[in-house]
């Protein structure tokens, strides 16, 4: 697209530069491959008590393929008030803070004005609450529902006087997974949520409730990209390696050096370790690599194999998702769960969700000083006759993206090309043409 503008004047020059920055950061915000993905924060004020109510706070993770993994979020706001919590189940604050000016036996949980609340860990015992202690985690929707929300129960108390009783919502809401990246709306009002009875024949709404949700922007959470794209196939020698020093830094000039020293690492967990790479050119802690294994009369396969060259970070519940106009057509997927996703606006091309099988390859290993980690499968695609080529790119992905991150792709003149003069690149004819000299020569033996 080219931009063509003239006679401009500063003040429009400056409004066309917000406008152009406005939508970039809005085209960020906003995937066409999981237009519906956010965090939704729902807080729903149960029943009144003693100047104070008890609420419960549900995190909905409507991501297709954006997980939030150990050691798992954190969810902050600052009160509107004085509002301290007394007690908290399935959650606990971080921090109690300054209480104070109470006293007696019992004190209350927190007297934080911003608290920072964490989940507790699945084998806790104690203080649990329905739907709560997943460790943090929410798990991508499309592969496991029922691991994709969590939640927990509290008591707040110091909201007001009566004509105030359920006081007014937090301000300044935050959410991290575990690192930056999520932006949240201010706790807003809407229609109270409501529970089933009796059998599910009676409704019962709460007292109200109040709701946020946090939309998630690469640019935010990472600098430069955390993953990096490699392609080859069976009909050319060549490989098309992750550009060079992709990942944010290029590798010690030292080709013998084994490991990278990275602080930082957005993939790494918390910011403040340092991550330990093997030294590559491409310098990523994750590289995919596609394949193009075999062409046959009605069938192409790929082998898709996704490397850790990370040396003390394991990759659990990972993803990888694959836009390719293929997946339109019937896949078969072998060693890896699999499923394809609807999207919005994207007509010629399908989108694949792969993800490890249970007690089997669902823990991506990290590298050592012998081997690099990796899982990999091979995927059996069904052709059509009316797209399938070889020519041109069309047989690698337009986009992948690895636990939800976008992965750095190769330019398309570095692309593994197909020998001059097979353009057309007929399914097995050499392998047709010498079982048939074979036949005929064990013919001729016999007579």
């Amino acid at each position: 697209m080219v931009l063509i503008v003239h006679h401009v004047y500063p003040f429009s020059a400056l409004k066309l530069i917000l406008f152009i920055t406005t939508l970039f950061t809005l085209s960020d915000c906003y995937d066409p491959l999981d237009p519906n993905g956010n965090i939704s924060i729902t807080f729903d004020i149960n029943n009144r008590v003693d100047n104070g109510y008890l609420a419960t706070v549900t995190l909905d993770n409507y991501h297709q393929y954006r997980h939030v993994d150990k050691p798992g979020w954190k969810l902050g706001w600052t009160w509107a008030n004085n509002e301290v919590i007394w007690s908290m189940s399935g959650a606990i604050v971080t921090d109690r803070g300054d209480c104070s000016s109470y006293s007696g036996s019992q004190m209350p949980h927190s007297c934080k004005k911003d608290p920072i609340i964490v989940d507790i860990a699945p084998d806790v015992t104690q203080n649990r609450s329905d739907g709560c202690c997943r460790g943090g985690r929410l798990s991508a929707r499309a592969i496991d529902y029922f691991n994709s929300f969590s939640s927990f129960e509290f008591e707040v108390r110091n909201v007001g006087g009566k004509e105030n009783s359920l006081g007014q919502a937090p301000n300044n809401v935050t959410f991290m997974a575990p690192g930056p990246g999520y932006t949240c709306s201010p706790f807003m009002l809407t229609d109270p949520s409501v529970s089933l009875d009796l059998g599910g024949q009676r409704q019962v709404p709460v007292a109200k409730t109040w709701k946020s949700t946090c939309t998630y922007s690469s640019f935010l959470a990472n600098k430069s990209p955390v993953c990096c794209v490699s392609l080859s196939t069976f009909y050319n020698p060549i490989i098309t390696p992750c550009r060079n020093c992709t990942c944010g830094g290029c590798r010690e000039a030292d080709k013998n050096t084994l490991s990278c020293i990275r602080p930082g690492d957005p993939l790494g967990g918390s910011n403040d370790e340092n991550n330990i790479i093997e030294c590559t050119d491409h310098m990523c802690p994750i590289r995919v690599h596609w394949h193009i294994k075999n062409n046959y009369m009605n069938q192409w396969r790929v082998k898709l194999t996704i490397s850790n060259y990370n040396f003390n970070r394991n990759y659990s519940n990972w993803n990888v998702l694959i836009q390719h106009p293929g997946f339109n057509k019937k896949a078969t997927t072998y060693s890896f769960n699999s499923t394809k996703l609807s999207t919005l606006g994207i007509q010629d091309d399908g989108v694949a969700l792969f993800w490890g099988i249970d007690y089997y390859n669902s823990e991506l290993m990290h590298s050592d000083k012998d081997r690099v980690g990796s899982v990999t499968t091979e995927v059996l695609m069904e052709k059509d006759p009316s797209s399938f080529t070889l020519q041109n790119g069309w047989a690698f992905p337009r986009r992948i993206y690895f636990n939800g991150e976008n992965c750095d792709m190769p330019l398309p003149d570095t692309f593994p090309m197909l020998p001059n003069g097979s353009s057309s690149l007929r399914p097995n004819c050499l392998t047709f043409n010498l079982s048939l000299i074979c036949l005929l020569l064990i013919l001729l033996v016999l007579k």
